[in-house]
């Protein structure tokens, strides 16, 4: 039989409905940042199916009546054409080991693998080509030892200030991985900057943007772990795995600090578990306990900062330099800073 795929309308709820319920059989949920769907179908219902978010794959699922078809091939050109359509001609896939041949065989390479989700790349581009760039670009020297930090910065605070100091201080050389992953209320560039124009008195650390192998929608497999424990064990032992694995041996980086985590259980449940895989590859956590502000409001944190805006419905310069350095105090009473406090006064979201 000749099977051939059909794009699934996303603004039509029946049809969305009927992906998710055949998702439902595999355990696997429809994410609302999905923006593409392709199907097959055999005497009307649906048999096979797979999503792209931007350039990454994700929910794909085959009746096992129906492997063996070759029908993975059909899914997966009909994505591909789409993401070339797009001008995207890298990918990434989250798949459960099981599948793992599956696309070997189609092209795609091993990213990183944990018990229950494997990470792989296909098409123009790769991991390697990455850290070769980044060492290029920041003329990082491997012969010498190395701390990391990776930091989002969500906004630049006295407490990210602080940590980046004791690097500093007691490091011959500071790699600084900025999240890029623009999912939080202060913008890539903004946050790579005020910590670039914050730190530059700190001349034995660099500022490195953390691309897609770090903490980014490439090393957050949510989409099939439906259980909260499930899904931070795995994404914790993914992106620690791929950093220890791939940047740490490239850039020879023997220490990662991080700061100690009083508030938020799903960092420092993080943190312990990067100690574990980090420690495996000869590479030590140092954990810092967090500055506290000097005007008795506690721990230090970026939270804190948009809290703060969005209670006082803006900027109370009095309040904030206890929590942020001038520079962050500065791009908020700026034009751009303005439109963003006016985006944090009016959000429900924590980022």
């Amino acid at each position: 039989m000749i099977y051939s795929s059909e794009k699934i309308h996303l603004r039509n709820p029946a049809e969305v409905d009927e992906v998710k319920k055949f998702l439902k059989k595999f355990q696997l949920d429809f994410e609302e940042n999905i923006d593409y769907t392709v199907a097959i179908r055999e005497q009307g219902q649906i048999v096979a199916s797979c999503s792209k978010s931007k350039d990454i794959l994700k929910c794909f699922a085959i009746d096992p009546s129906m492997q063996g078809t070759g029908i993975t091939n059909i899914l997966l050109k009909s994505i591909q054409d789409k993401l070339f359509e797009e001008g995207i001609f890298h990918s990434f896939i989250f798949t459960k080991p099981v599948y793992e041949t599956i696309f070997t065989s189609l092209g795609y390479k091993v990213v990183e693998k944990v018990d229950k989700v494997v990470l792989l790349e296909g098409g123009m581009g790769s991991i390697d080509n990455e850290l070769k760039k980044i060492a290029s670009e920041y003329s990082i020297d491997s012969s010498k030892p190395k701390t990391a930090l990776v930091m989002n910065c969500n906004p630049f605070t006295l407490g990210h200030r602080y940590l980046i100091e004791q690097a500093s201080k007691n490091s011959q050389e500071v790699l600084l991985f900025i999240v890029e992953e623009n999912k939080s209320l202060f913008p890539f560039k903004i946050r790579y900057n005020l910590v670039k124009n914050g730190i530059s008195d700190l001349k034995n650390v660099k500022v490195i943007p953390g691309g897609q192998y770090i903490i980014s929608s490439a090393t957050f497999p949510a989409y099939f772990l439906r259980e909260s424990g499930e899904f931070l064990e795995a994404y914790t032992n993914l992106d620690a795995k791929i950093f220890a694995n791939y940047f740490c041996k490239k850039f020879n980086i023997t220490k990662r600090i991080v700061g100690d985590e009083p508030y938020c259980e799903v960092t420092d449940a993080y943190n312990k578990a990067l100690l574990k895989t980090l420690e495996k590859s000869g590479v030590s956590l140092e954990t810092i306990k967090r500055k506290e502000g000097e005007k008795k409001t506690g721990f230090i944190s970026a939270s804190k900062v948009r809290e703060s805006l969005k209670t006082n419905k803006g900027v109370n310069t009095y309040e904030l330099s206890d929590l942020i350095p001038k520079v962050t105090i500065e791009f908020l009473l700026s034009r751009e800073g303005k439109e963003i406090v006016e985006k944090i006064i009016s959000s429900h979201t924590r980022h």
